[in-house]
């Protein structure tokens, strides 16, 4: 019997954090189903808490709940919670927190907090998020959600009234992937007394904090007297000069009228030279632009990565999406646009720049150069996670062959994964720690500058942070180089540039046949 089947074995006791609401909808989507496979479930009371036992092919949970009524004080939250907590005395134990619909409302946000506080910062390593669905769902989950979510490291399921089972079995994976990271015993009376200690350690010394800052107030206090005492004297000396200083207060005033006639005409000669500027003519800000290209093999995920960085940038989030599905393969280069975090990113799609004789396509590289402008700033190497081939470790060389050798200081390496059937993808830092040497003297190579993108239903919410990490690093890496785009010396900028005017030429003619022949 393996690690995670005697987890699974064992019966699971969760404390419920969860408004009245959402607990009553859970309850009613249990006790309503008509799915012939339905989760059994039975409903008790151990004194003022509410107890579900339920029985989930086979494996036993136990969720135990205390009302927590809205205007309830932190101290009545805090007893309830913790009563709720002593009453699960055998088995595992975890916090499982209930929403409704995908909302995380300021609610939530507060119980949470009061959980915190409670049970310490360890309690998030114990802590699934289930999303109760069984009428209206949120179309984009909210920011402060999705930073919980990674706090958690993904831990989010969805349980609808069509299928309980299917969020229910999904509810138990990652419980058993939590246990199995973090401590099979779950969340413990010694982990609880661990917390207590630390807390009364840190109220010690706030107290003490405190009396020292009460210390240094009156200190402070105390010079500010004194600096008022200075400031007296100092006062009364300065009346007695002013009574033999007319002569020195006439010139004052002849040199502050100097100063202001010197003022207004530098103030002149700033306006005129601004509509000077203004009227030569100011060029379009480029600097604020980046532009990337992404390159690998044919099947790395490129094209599936570009739309996945694209939509995450605008903050674009759909729970009820299909998930990302593999790309076709990428037949020439492709220019997209969109904005993040106040700045235009330009990422180019590109297909294999070279044959399987290792001739380069000199069509195509100028094809992804010229949609690149103003860059490239940065070239994003897509590898994907469990596959790196012969062709892949020869492909360094190929890309310094064609950009220059100083290709690998502009570049990024982006792991990929694509597996939809797993609740707990490998980290990447492992995948990288155990990988082949030639991968890792890739990675070297590049200023082991790598990051890693799920593709994936299950790990939708997870792909969030992700990008945001991504386009962190890639706003480094531009910053080092001072904002300069790569230059390439194999082709001119006015040759770029004419390069471009072909292909949005070739576009536009072949927007015209295309409308032509709906008009047919």
């Amino acid at each position: 019997m393996s690690h995670t089947d005697s987890l699974t074995n064992t019966r699971q006791r969760m404390v419920v954090v969860s408004a009245v609401e959402v607990w009553a909808s859970l309850k009613s989507l249990l006790q309503d189903s008509s799915e012939e496979t339905s989760p059994q479930s039975k409903f008790s009371s151990v004194g003022s808490n509410q107890v579900c036992d339920l029985t989930v092919e086979g494996n036993l949970m136990s969720l135990h709940y205390a009302e927590l009524q809205e205007d309830m004080t932190e101290e009545c939250v805090t007893q309830a919670l913790e009563g709720c907590f002593k009453s699960c005395k055998e088995g595992i134990r975890s916090f499982l927190l209930l929403i409704q619909g995908g909302y995380y409302t300021k609610r939530d946000r507060r119980m949470v907090e009061i959980l915190q506080a409670q049970f310490g910062a360890e309690a998030l390593k114990y802590l699934v998020i289930l999303s109760v669905e069984d009428g209206k769902v949120i179309d984009t989950l909210d920011d402060t959600l999705l930073d919980l979510i990674n706090m958690c490291d993904g831990r989010y399921s969805r349980v609808a009234s069509s299928a309980p089972s299917d969020g229910l079995r999904a509810l138990l994976e990652m419980v058993d992937f939590m246990l199995a990271e973090n401590g099979a015993a779950g969340y413990t009376d010694a982990v609880l007394a661990a917390v207590r200690k630390r807390s009364t350690e840190n109220s010690a010394m706030n107290m003490l904090k405190q009396k020292m800052q009460e210390a240094e107030e009156k200190a402070q206090a105390f010079r500010l007297l004194m600096q008022q005492q200075e400031d007296r004297r100092a006062r009364e000396m300065e009346e007695l000069k002013a009574k033999h200083a007319e002569e020195r207060m006439k010139e004052a005033a002849e040199r502050k009228q100097y100063e202001t006639k010197r003022e207004g005409l530098e103030e002149a000669v700033m306006s005129h030279r601004s509509m000077l500027q203004l009227h030569m003519g100011t060029p379009d800000d480029e600097t604020k632009k980046i532009s990337i290209i992404l390159l690998g093999l044919s099947g790395s995920g490129k094209s599936s990565a570009l739309n996945l960085i694209v939509e995450r940038a605008g903050n674009q989030y759909s729970v009820n999406g299909p998930g990302h599905e593999t790309a076709p393969p990428t037949l020439f280069c492709e220019r997209r646009e969109t904005v993040a975090a106040g700045r235009q990113l330009i990422l180019v799609d590109t297909p294999e720049l070279w044959d399987e004789d290792g001739v380069e396509n000199v069509e195509q590289v100028k094809d992804c150069l010229a949609l690149a402008l103003p860059g490239p700033h940065v070239f994003l190497l897509v590898l994907q996670v469990g596959r790196f081939t012969q062709g892949e470790c020869e492909m360094l060389g190929h890309l310094q062959k064609i950009f220059g050798r100083e290709f690998a200081e502009h570049a990024i390496i982006l792991f990929v994964q694509f597996d939809a059937n797993q609740y707990r993808p490998q980290k990447i830092n492992d995948y990288v720690t155990g990988a082949h040497s030639t991968l890792q003297e890739l990675i070297r190579k590049c200023g082991c500058r790598y990051y890693e993108l799920n593709i994936t239903k299950s790990q939708n919410a997870l792909s969030y942070p992700q990008v945001k990490d991504l386009l962190a690093g890639i706003n480094k890496l531009v910053a080092s180089h001072g904002g300069h785009p790569y230059s390439t010396k194999r082709f001119s900028v006015q040759e770029l540039q004419d390069r471009n005017n072909v292909i949005e030429d070739r576009k536009d003619g072949a927007l015209e046949v295309n409308y032509l022949l709906r008009d047919e």
